[in-house]
């Protein structure tokens, strides 16, 4: 007996891996989690798209409640379906330690992540992001903090933004100036439906982002590094409709 984590991908059901079909397929009960990451579809569709029951876990169902599937896991091939790559959040991590610790057996099938697509979408070297953060509705100076001290090592500053209720660029670049107005006049990229067929990415002074109509959530927003290479720039520049006045950080 199994239990397999498996990551959906970024947008829709169709973006799951063929492995992660197979383990669906097999399984005798079949979670997922919406949680820690949205997607444009929902339990109903997935429902549809693999034709088998889904039952959906709660925040308390993954932290608290976490034993039970383990326990599940015993007896049956569980699978828990997780948006984008399911070892991003930490809270799966720690289940997956758990299980081990109990003696089940656990399989993690990745796929793609906001984490990894930031780099595609905007044309950012990966080896340049320093530490990432988290916007929350929750006053909090942290994403502030991270953004700074990645700065000093002159490293990319990858932001997520909360999810409940979904937290805009606009809103998260608002919170964010709130703290330090510095933040207005600092470049980053903002990235809207990352995965999708109408994906929205645009480069430019956090304060000028503030104003841009980046449509329907989910979101996510960069602060750039105090210099680029100078094929970033001519990604943003394609990629992200960068300001020319940009190309004055290339080193």
């Amino acid at each position: 007996m199994v239990l397999t984590f498996v990551g959906l991908g970024l947008w829709e059901e169709s973006d799951i891996s063929m492995k992660g079909i197979e383990a669906v397929m097999k399984a005798d009960k079949i979670y997922a989690e919406f949680y820690t990451s949205k997607m444009s579809c929902d339990v109903v569709d997935l429902e549809k798209f693999f034709k088998k029951e889904i039952n959906i876990l709660s925040r308390s169902d993954l932290e608290e409640g976490s034993r039970k599937i383990v326990e599940e896991a015993r007896e049956r091939d569980v699978v828990i379906l997780v948006p984008g790559d399911p070892m991003v959040a930490t809270t799966h991590s720690a289940i997956v330690l758990e299980a081990i610790k109990m003696g089940v057996e656990v399989g993690i099938i990745h796929n793609a992540s906001i984490v990894s697509a930031v780099c595609g979408l905007t044309g950012l070297h990966n080896y340049r992001f320093g530490k990432s953060a988290t916007v929350s509705w929750h006053p909090s100076r942290v994403p502030v903090d991270v953004i700074f001290q990645n700065r000093s090592i002159d490293a990319h500053s990858l932001l997520f933004l909360d999810l409940h209720p979904p937290m805009s660029i606009e809103e998260a670049i608002g919170r964010l100036v709130e703290i330090d107005d510095e933040i207005a006049d600092l470049y980053a990229v903002g990235i809207a439906r990352a995965g999708s067929r109408e994906a929205t990415v645009r480069c430019d002074r956090a304060e000028k982002l503030r104003k841009f109509d980046f449509g329907d959530t989910p979101h996510t927003l960069i602060f750039l590094a105090k210099t680029l290479h100078f094929m970033e720039y001519e990604c943003l520049k394609v990629l992200a409709n960068a300001p020319e006045e940009l190309e004055k950080a290339v080193r």
